[in-house]
């Protein structure tokens, strides 16, 4: 029989344990946060040092790998003769760690001749002026329509993902900025990447093949009012739906935010990101517990913050950045083309980079030199958010893209983007109300469900009880019968009595 520690034990499993379950979802003890949060669900692989060995990438899916600080790496495809691919790769460098503005990551898509795919096209990232280490993205693309005739047929492609390091040019400026520049970059640690895989198929009929020649590129009129408070997420999976407005976070020195923006088919978005005055000047001053003195313009920090839009494949459009002295600065993106499929024939970035309809990425990085100069605490970012043009017809594809929803915006993404959103479509909402909200009927859920669960073992126990206790009784009611009449009944046993059967 089960003694009484059993039943408790049962009944803290119900209670106490379901409550438990909820809280190992939040973060736990540690450091702190990653700098990155890579895609939930990513696949881990190793790039191979030779082709041959490398492993097989997937369209639709995303995985984890890790670059070394020398050498190369190399993954496979399996290409359709009719879908266009994309590669991209996000290199994650080691808080803390020296990059030079020259360091970065290039990646290419390569047939069995070890011929470049694209090699017009953009495929390496750098740090930049910034010097600062922070996630960067590098695409690739193996593009197939009219006109493009290196590869072109089905089969085994190759990707190869290495370090890009300065070279020629860059790298007398390097030099001529920083002499130990080169050894800084040797002794550099390994860096985790984040591969996705996307492809596009061809259209139907054939379309236009060059892009539109007239676009409003006159300076863009943002958003003014009161800011709403939207934090930002840490990656691309992770980041957090932005629609017209204007939109506030903190962000700290050495802190890399991502937003996501849906964009259809002939839409045009504008974008400032300014950064809010100190209130306190630098670090010089020496007043309050954060460093920050009164003498304003004392500290100055070149390439504060850096923001990038990146397109649904996470390549990149456009970047700006600016200087940072304890007032308020504002970085602003170049005048971008609206969404167009042809767009892909332009021979600028900026505009073939505008060539899917669906969620654009926006980067915003504040360098950690800030600290240095004007405490640790964080900055007040706001962003200004501007999406023109109605809704288009998209072009007729000839299949399906995968994933499906890289490429095109549907009025769940619209809603996604009002309500801020994640990526992923958890449904979480951004505002802190709501996620509040979420947290206190989850608690109350588990709450509800342990009290439940606890009443049904309660039950159950005292219906045993009982059950037992009247078995018991009819056995000592036959055993009377059984004594006065002279005879011993079968299982008979001793009266019965109150309470819980014995042993327990």
């Amino acid at each position: 029989m089960p003694t009484v520690a059993a039943v408790v034990a049962v009944l803290c499993a119900v209670t106490p344990g379901k409550a438990g379950a909820a809280g190992a979802s939040g973060p736990g003890p540690g450091p702190g946060p990653s700098p990155y949060a890579f895609a939930e669900g990513a696949e881990t692989v190793a790039g191979a040092a030779s082709n041959v060995e490398g492993h097989r990438l997937s369209p639709g899916k995303t995985y984890k790998s890790a670059l070394p600080r020398a050498g190369q790496r190399f993954y496979r495809l399996e290409l359709k003769a009719e879908d266009s691919a994309y590669v991209s790769v996000t290199a994650v460098p080691d808080p803390g760690t020296k990059v030079s503005y020259a360091d970065g990551v290039e990646v290419s898509i390569q047939d069995a001749d070890g011929n470049n795919c694209s090699p017009m096209e953009a495929e390496e990232a750098r740090i930049g002026s910034s010097e600062s280490p922070r996630p960067i993205t590098a695409t690739a693309v193996r593009r197939v329509g009219p006109g493009e005739k290196s590869c072109a047929r089905a089969g085994t492609y190759y990707v190869l993902v290495e370090r890009a390091r300065a070279s020629g040019t860059a790298q007398r400026l390097a030099q001529r900025f920083d002499q130990d520049d080169q050894d800084d970059q040797d002794d550099q640690d390994d860096w985790d990447l984040e591969i996705h895989v996307a492809s596009e198929p061809v259209l139907r009929a054939d379309g236009a093949t060059v892009p539109p020649e007239t676009w409003n590129s006159a300076a863009p009129v943002l958003p003014s009012g009161e800011r709403r408070t939207r934090e930002g997420g840490t990656s691309f999976g992770t980041a957090r739906g932005l629609d017209n407005g204007v939109w506030g976070a903190d962000v700290e020195p050495g802190q890399t935010l991502f937003y996501r923006v849906p964009l259809d088919w002939g839409q045009q978005v504008s974008v400032a990101a300014e950064l809010g005055s100190t209130g306190g000047g630098a670090i010089g001053g020496g007043t309050g517990s954060t460093g920050r003195g009164v003498g304003r313009g004392a500290g100055y920090v070149s390439s504060a913050l850096v923001m990038t839009l990146s397109n649904p494949v996470r390549a990149e459009v456009d970047d700006a950045d600016t200087a940072y002295d304890g007032k308020q600065k504002t970085a602003v993106l170049e005048p971008l083309p609206p969404v167009a499929y042809e767009n892909r024939f332009a021979l600028t970035d900026e505009v073939s980079a505008m060539r899917f309809a669906g969620w654009y990425y926006l980067s915003v990085h504040l360098s950690p030199e800030v600290a240095e100069k004007f405490g640790e605490a964080p900055l007040e970012l706001t962003l200004r958010v501007d999406v023109e043009g109605s809704p288009r017809p998209g072009p007729s594809y000839a299949g399906s893209s995968v994933p499906a929803d890289d490429f095109g915006v549907t009025e769940r993404d619209t809603e996604a983007a009002e309500r801020g959103e994640v990526a992923g479509g958890d449904g979480a909402a951004a505002e802190d109300a709501q996620d509040a909200e979420g947290k206190d009927n989850g608690l109350m859920a588990v709450v509800a469900a342990g009290g439940i669960g606890a009443g049904v073992v309660l039950l159950a126990i005292l219906g045993v009880w009982t059950l037992i206790a009247r078995r018991r009784q009819a056995a000592a009611v036959a055993a009377a019968s059984a004594s006065a009449s002279g005879t011993s009944a079968p299982g008979a046993s001793a009266p019965a009595r109150f309470g819980p059967p014995q042993g327990w």
